[in-house]
């Protein structure tokens, strides 16, 4: 599960890749759509997709010429239930998950 959280998270490290899955969200969407609203090329965007595919965040599939990209539901499972094992903290709050994280490491010293 460890590498499978360390490539969600890498992915979700990008504000680019971010804006992709929100706006993957309303519907599937083609690639050429996806790349629409970003000041990039194609084959940017491209590979953002195929980070955002090896994470398992998303699932891309041909159907006739075009290729087409879907948000998995299910592929933050994981990284939510990491999160949430910390209680204390509400999902939404990375801040205080962030100063937890550094009176810990603090703490080891």
């Amino acid at each position: 599960m460890a590498n499978t959280l360390d490539t969600v998270f890498a992915a979700l490290a990008d504000p680019t890749r971010r804006q992709i899955l929100t706006m993957l969200l309303e519907d599937d969407m083609a690639v050429t759509d996806v790349a629409h609203p970003f000041d990039m090329s194609l084959a940017a965007i491209s590979k953002h997709l195929g980070i955002l595919t090896r994470a398992g965040l998303i699932t891309q599939e041909r159907r006739g010429r075009v290729k087409w990209c879907k948000l998995d539901p299910d592929a933050l499972r994981d990284a939510s239930i990491w999160m949430q094992s910390f209680g204390q903290f509400e999902a939404v709050n990375l801040d205080a998950f962030e100063r937890f994280l550094r009176a810990e490491l603090d703490h080891d010293d």
